[in-house]
This record gives structure tokens, C-alpha cells and sequence, in this order.
């Protein structure tokens, strides 16, 4: 982060100066007490659990020179430089839009309801090959998370991208107002969320939201008519890029072998042979937005092969694991139906000459059609060839009822837990199998690659 001062905290977010100097410098921005460091300003979070106002002395005490207050709280103590404001959060959204505005170097933004991660960094390792790339760190692509993204620039970069996510309805324009992208990139348009959004219009209509900018630039799925018409409708300036349609950047003769897949990039003046070190139709699009981002930043084709080249999935996200001789793949950090398809899809590409096994927790945030769409994706596993389905959860119950009616020959077993899930699966699984084990974050299916990595039962 580049060094701002009080008066500039001050005039960003129209606070008031309680005590302190409005010469004092800060040089990093933390929401965490915990993690300071000298001269960092201090936002207190209030949320449902901990409240980070009781934190606010223990801040000071690790290096903190001035801290937010909400208006709503009165402290009875001073410990150091205070600014008094009407919300902490919406002070770190105004401060990081203030901020932002010290760049000029292109923003990009990645959204999507699933995929944005992969892109996002996709996107980062080809342009990385020329450029010092600042890129969203974790989850942090929220209300607060992408603020203090932000933060994290300074002068030697030069592009950042940003993963910008989006549960409810009005926080795309949010994220879009701090972030003022230069380049827009959605990825597809999917279930994601439905409790919230009702229908898939209006999370395409949210997801367009993000790019603020007239003289922007669209890159969108173009095999997605929903999006594509949605952009277009924007009055932006639209890229696509796809595989069953005439797109600006298109592929053709799609290969998997082993763990890599081979195509052919088509664009109107070239043909082009492109590799990427993972497996699924859906990271061959990722891969295409990827391209197309770096073509339009004038990366020559052979470092945007370099950089897919140097591609590695993160923690978590469809990680291909070999764990006493069973092929694991561990995508247990989210899921949706659309996600878990794709994941299917890539389990099946795998030739082991073992079982197919799926373990499969809730998938969250479905709303009203949550028992539907459980038993739907359920027809979907048992449908796909699949040898062994195994359930955890109160809605993958359901999962487990619509495999069954749909195909008796598929073994499907229903888990109360993750430790139960994994007895399960240690006394079906075989060397040479593979194991696809996936659920939303918050039912922690990691646990179970935790638990076959360490043999803990």
C-alpha cells in the first residue's frame, strides 16, 4: 500500500477526527486485530458474533496509528488517533474507492456464478508472464474482502484483477462503484445463490452490473444466450468467447489426455494449439477468457502459453490428488449443481480402470427449490455412469433419493457426517479408483480428504 494520511482518511469518507494528527500516515489497512502492522488503520468490524470495536486497544497496542468508530459506539477510553464515521464497513468501501483512484493501470473483474477463482487465476498467470499482477487473495472478493484488495496495490503493479462476488441483490453495483473496472469478465451464469436472486434473469442482471464504465469492455461466455443478449443490452462493448458458436475467440478439436486437455484456439485471423494442465470442458472456457483478456493487453500468444502452462488449480478447487494409490479429486471448497456436474464430468474423463465414486454434501443458498434441485442433480449422478454415491447432509438426502429412483444399479449409502462418510468410503474404496468429494463451504467436506490423507479412522 502506498502511504495515505489522516486528512486524506478524512476527506474520503467524511468522517471526524475524534483525537489524534491528520499528518499521521498510514501504510496498511486491517480488519483484524491480530494481524497489524505499524502504522496500519484499524477498521473495526461489528458482526454477529464478535464486535471489533473490543478489539480496538488490543489494535493500538500491535502497531495501529488510528482506527474507525462507529458512530454507534462510544468508547471510554482513547488509546491513539480515532475517526468517528457512520458505518466501518461502508468507511472501507469509501476509502477503497479513493484509493483506487490513485491507479491507472487496467482493472479487471471476474464474476460468474461458478468459476470466477479459476479464471481469476488463469487470467493472472498469463499475464503475469509480462506483468506485475495484483490478484484477489483467497475469498476475499465481498463487501469487505475487495476493499482490502485493494489496499494491497502499490506503485510496481501493473494490472490487477479482482474476483468480484455477489450472494444478493444491489451488491454488484457496490463492488463496482469501489472497483470502477476497466474490463468485465463473466464466466457463465448459473443456480448459484437462487435463494436470494429467485430467478437466473436476475442474477445475469445483477452479474452486468459490474462495469461501470462506458468505454468498458464486455468478455462473456457466448454460449450462454442469457448473457450474451444481456450484454449486448448493456450498450458496452461485448467480446465473447465459447465453443459452439462463431465467438471472437472460440476452440475447436478438444483433447483430454491424462491430466491435461489439448484444443485448438480459432479466431478470425489465426489458429492456434493451446494446452492447459487440467481437465473439464469448463476450464477450456476459462482458459478462452484467459486468452482473450491477455490478446486485448497485447500479450503475445506464446507467453499466454507459458503463463497456462504455469496454471495451478488452488486449494481445494479441483485439486487431482493421488492418495495410496486412489485418485482423489478434492474440490470441496464450494458447490453448486452447475459446479458439480462439471466436476462429474472430469472425474469420468479420468482412465484408471477403477470405480467411479462421488461424495457429495449439501449444496446451500437454494432456497425454496433447494429439494428439487438436490433430487435433480441426484437423476444427473445416476445417470453419468457413476459406481458409488455417497451423501452427507440434510438436502443431499435428496440427492441420494433421486440417484436411487433413477438408476437401482448405482450403490448409493446417506451420511449423517463427514467421519461417517468416510468410514463409508474407506470400506468401498479400492487402489485405482477415483474419488470426486464435493458440498458447499459450509458443510467442511474437506474433512474427508483431510481424513484419507491421514488415515484418522
Amino acid at each position: 500500500m502506498e502511504k495515505i494520511s489522516i486528512s486524506e482518511i478524512l476527506s474520503a469518507t467524511g468522517g471526524k477526527l475524534l483525537s489524534g494528527n491528520t499528518d499521521t500516515v498510514v501504510e496498511s489497512v486491517c480488519i483484524d486485530s491480530r494481524e497489524i502492522k505499524n502504522n496500519s488503520l484499524f477498521v473495526p468490524i461489528v458482526g454477529e458474533r464478535n464486535d471489533g470495536h473490543d478489539f480496538i486497544k488490543s489494535a493500538f497496542e500491535n502497531g495501529a496509528v488510528v482506527s474507525f468508530v462507529q458512530s454507534d459506539h462510544k468508547l471510554s477510553d482513547v488509546y491513539g488517533a480515532l475517526v468517528e464515521v457512520e458505518s466501518t464497513v461502508s468507511a472501507l468501501q469509501d476509502l477503497a474507492k479513493y484509493y483506487r483512484k490513485k491507479f491507472s493501470i487496467p482493472f479487471i473483474g471476474v464474476t460468474g456464478s461458478v468459476g470466477k477463482t479459476t479464471t481469476k487465476e488463469m487470467i493472472a498467470a498469463v499475464l503475469s508472464e509480462n506483468l506485475n499482477v495484483l490478484k484477489t487473495q483467497g475469498n476475499y472478493n465481498g463487501q469487505i474482502g475487495l476493499p482490502l484488495t485493494i489496499f494491497n496495490l502499490n506503485k510496481t503493479h501493473q494490472a490487477v484483477i479482482l474476483e468480484m462476488g455477489v450472494s444478493k441483490i444491489g451488491e454488484m453495483e457496490k463492488l463496482a462503484d469501489i472497483a470502477d473496472v476497466d474490463v468485465g469478465v463473466i464466466t457463465n451464469i448459473g443456480l448459484s445463490h437462487i435463494e436470494n436472486f429467485k430467478e437466473i434473469e436476475t442474477t445475469c442482471h445483477e452479474k452486468l452490473k459490474m462495469l461501470k464504465k462506458d468505454s468498458g469492455t464486455y468478455f462473456i461466455n457466448g454460449d450462454l444466450p442469457i448473457l450474451s443478449k444481456g450484454a449486448e443490452e448493456t450498450g458496452k462493448k461485448v467480446i465473447t468467447f465459447g465453443i459452439n458458436g462463431a465467438y471472437n475467440y472460440r476452440c475447436e478439436n478438444i483433447s483430454p489426455n491424462d491430466f491435461e486437455t489439448n484444443f485448438t484456439l480459432v479466431t478470425d485471423n489465426y489458429k492456434e494449439d493451446i494446452k492447459i494442465p487440467c481437465l473439464g470442458i469448463h476450464n477450456v472456457y476459462n482458459a478462452l477468457a484467459a486468452i482473450a483478456i491477455a490478446r486485448r493487453m497485447n500479450i503475445h500468444l506464446e507467453d499466454i502459453k507459458k503463463g497456462l502452462a504455469k496454471f495451478k488449480n488452488i486449494a481445494m478447487r479441483q485439486q487431482i490428488l493421488n492418495i495410496n494409490e486412489v485418485i482423489v479429486i478434492d474440490d470441496s471448497y464450494n458447490a453448486s449443481p452447475d459446479s458439480v456436474k462439471s466436476s462429474i464430468r472430469v472425474l469420468r474423463s479420468l482412465n484408471s480402470g477403477g470405480k467411479n465414486i462421488v461424495v457429495v454434501a449439501d449444496m446451500l443458498e437454494l432456497g425454496e427449490r433447494s429439494r428439487e434441485i438436490h433430487k435433480e442433480l441426484g437423476r444427473y449422478i445416476a445417470l453419468e455412469g457413476i459406481d458409488v454415491l455417497i451423501t452427507v447432509g440434510k438436502m443431499a438426502k435428496y440427492i441420494h433419493e433421486g440417484a436411487e429412483k433413477a438408476n437401482q444399479d448405482i450403490k448409493t449409502i446417506h451420511c449423517r457426517s463427514n467421519k461417517e462418510a468416510y468410514k463409508t468410503l474407506k470400506g468401498i474404496v479400492k487402489p485405482c479408483d477415483k474419488v470426486l468429494v464435493k458440498g458447499s463451504r459450509g458443510m467442511h467436506t474437506d474433512e474427508i480428504v483431510g481424513m484419507m490423507k491421514n488415515e484418522e479412522v
